[in-house]
C-alpha cells in the first residue's frame, strides 16, 4: 500500500512539473523593444495595473512623496524628456516619475508598467541633470525590458515545479534553491541590460552618458568598502557596470 501511494504521488508530482514546463514554453515571447526572448505570462495592461496598484504602498514605505515641487518638476522634466526622445514613447506603458522623501536610502526602482521612483537620498547626491537622466534612463530600461513581468513569470514557474517536486519525492527544497539561483543570475543581466538601454536613451535625449559612471561611483561609495561581493548579490558590481557602460557608449555614440 505504501509503495502504491508513493507511485501515485510520484505521478501527480511529475504531472505538475510537466505542466509547469509546458506553460513556460507557451509563455515565451520576443520583447518588441529589446529583441530578447522572455518568459512572460501577463499583458502590458496587467503590468500597468500592477504598477499602479503597488505605487502608493511603495511610496509609503519610503516616507511618502517629497514635498519640494521644484525638485519633483525636475524629475518629471528629465524623465519625460527621456521618454519622448526614445522608443519608450511608442510603448503602451504610462510613465510616472516619483521623488520619494526618504533621506536615508540611496535607491531608485521601477514597478512594472512605468511607475518609477527615486529617493531624495540618491537625488541629493547627484551632481547634475545628466546623472539624474542616467538614473531615470536605467529605470525606464527596466520597464521596457519587462524585467518585473519576467521575474513574476519565473517565480510562478519555480513555485509550480517546487510543488510538483514536493508532492512527488519531497525534493521541493532542492528545486526551490535552483530557482533562486536562476533568478539571481537573471537579475544581474537585467541590471546590465537596463544600463545599456539607459545609455541609448541618454544619447537620444542629448545627455552625456559618461555621467552614468558618476552615478556608479555614488553607488559604490554608498556601499562602502564592505559591500557584498558580486557573486552573492543580485546586482553587478559597480566596477563591472562601469566597464559595460563604456562598451555601450562606444556601441551607440555613432548611431
Amino acid at each position: 500500500m505504501r509503495s502504491r501511494n508513493f507511485k501515485i504521488r510520484l505521478l501527480i508530482g511529475l504531472a505538475i512539473v510537466a505542466f509547469a514546463f509546458i506553460k513556460k514554453c507557451n509563455s515565451k515571447e520576443r520583447n518588441a523593444y529589446t529583441g530578447r526572448v522572455q518568459t512572460i505570462n501577463m499583458t502590458s495592461d496587467q503590468e500597468i495595473a500592477i504598477g499602479l496598484q503597488h505605487a502608493p504602498q511603495m511610496a509609503q514605505q519610503h516616507g511618502g512623496l517629497h514635498p519640494n515641487n521644484q525638485y519633483q518638476a525636475l524629475v518629471d522634466q528629465v524623465g519625460n524628456k527621456l521618454v519622448n526622445n526614445s522608443m519608450a514613447k511608442d510603448t503602451p506603458y504610462k510613465y510616472d516619475f516619483h521623488l520619494l522623501a526618504d533621506e536615508n536610502t540611496i535607491n531608485a526602482f521601477a514597478l512594472p508598467g512605468g511607475q518609477i521612483f527615486i529617493t531624495y537620498a540618491l537625488f541629493s547626491k547627484l551632481e547634475n541633470e545628466d546623472q539624474l537622466a542616467g538614473v531615470l534612463g536605467h529605470e525606464i530600461g527596466h520597464v521596457l525590458g519587462r524585467h518585473s513581468a519576467e521575474r513574476i513569470a519565473e517565480s510562478d514557474f519555480w513555485q509550480t515545479v517546487t510543488t510538483g517536486a514536493s508532492v512527488g519525492a519531497d525534493m521541493g527544497g532542492l528545486v526551490s534553491g535552483i530557482g533562486q539561483q536562476t533568478l539571481l543570475k537573471n537579475g544581474r543581466d537585467d541590471e546590465l541590460e537596463s544600463d545599456d538601454l539607459g545609455v541609448l536613451f541618454m544619447l537620444k535625449s542629448g545627455y552625456n552618458p559618461q555621467e552614468m559612471i558618476g552615478v556608479m561611483e555614488i553607488l559604490k561609495d554608498a556601499a562602502g568598502p564592505n559591500r557584498v561581493p558580486e557573486f552573492q548579490s543580485s546586482h553587478p558590481d559597480p566596477d563591472n557596470r562601469i566597464e559595460k557602460i563604456q562598451e555601450s557608449i562606444e556601441k551607440y555614440k555613432n548611431q
